[in-house]
């Protein structure tokens, strides 16, 4: 049985992608013959606790839990937090009733998406925190660069740490970036984007401020702005505000390239919409996370 407190949908990845995820980590664990020592196990129900050994932010509760049910649905986990919450070092946050031969079985799987995932709420959170601490309005988003099939996960992981997400995928929204404009300018990019994906977003990548100014003047939904200097970055929300003084919903403006938590602060403060960093999923370390069980007395039957 799966029990979640003060839940919040959005912070997850949709329930399939769990699924899949844990059917074919499981399978990665378990084929050909299944979990050898656990059936050395005799029979006995327990109690086990999921324990934070460092602090941070909590993410992949579904993805642990999922584990659990897929070994044996009788198994019963309740979490004490909600997803994106923070855990000190030594917290308890969740807890696990059941057969101590599948709760044994699950474990590194659950552990695995567990740490990995809130690892990354944790850097979020971080990098978070670093915007806002100079006074910035600026919001933290990510990029592509995931592990190739765990990009939803991953994503709710960064949604629980407090940033927000790029698009999910390349039939998302149309994103010119310099290798899609060799041979072609922004301005005709633009307009055959237009033409061929109307409704889409139509995001733009420039280095240059006279490559803003095109994007802007050809109507991008969102531009770019990669590896500038704040400098450079501020001449160029400059020019947006010059050129769509009095519009209800100017264009997006994104700075990427390089960014750290200790430049994010200043980055922040230039005026634009949105900072992305790859290091949100492709850098974050894994959240040490334990699951401590309560020995038990075996039932002979």
């Amino acid at each position: 049985m799966l029990e979640f407190v003060n839940d919040d949908d959005w912070l997850h990845p949709p329930t399939h992608v769990v699924r899949d995820a844990v059917a074919r980590a499981l399978a990665e664990d378990l084929e050909p013959l299944g979990d050898l020592t656990a059936t050395l196990i005799e029979s006995g129900h327990t109690e086990a606790r999921f324990v934070a050994r460092r602090p941070g932010r909590i993410a992949g509760t579904r993805a642990a839990a999922e584990t659990f049910a897929q070994v044996d649905p009788s198994i019963e986990v309740r979490w004490s937090c909600r997803e994106g919450a923070e855990v000190a070092a030594g917290e308890t946050f969740g807890v696990v009733r059941g057969e101590l031969a599948p709760i044994v079985i699950a474990e590194r799987t659950a552990l695995n998406f567990l740490g990995f995932l809130s690892g990354i709420a944790t850097l979020t959170s971080a990098y978070v925190a670093a915007a806002a601490a100079g006074g910035g309005t600026a919001r933290v988003w990510d990029t592509r660069k995931t592990i190739p099939g765990l990009r939803s996960l991953s994503k709710a992981a960064v949604r629980a740490g407090g940033g927000r997400n790029h698009r999910g995928n390349l039939s998302d929204w149309l994103m010119l970036k310099d290798n899609h404009l060799t041979g072609l300018g922004i301005t005709a990019a633009v307009a055959t984007a237009r033409d061929r994906w109307p409704g889409r977003t139509i995001h733009v990548e420039c280095d240059r401020l006279d490559q803003c100014v095109e994007a802007l003047d050809a109507g991008a939904d969102a531009i770019l702005l990669d590896n500038m200097t704040p400098a450079e970055v501020r001449a160029c929300v400059e020019a947006a505000h010059e050129r769509q003084a009095g519009w209800t919903r100017r264009t997006l403006l994104e700075v990427s390239g390089g960014i750290t938590l200790d430049t994010i602060g200043e980055y922040a403060t230039t005026g634009v919409d949105m900072i992305s960093a790859g290091a949100l999923t492709n850098a974050a370390p894994v959240l040490d996370i334990g699951l401590d069980i309560t020995p038990v007395t075996p039932s002979r039957g």
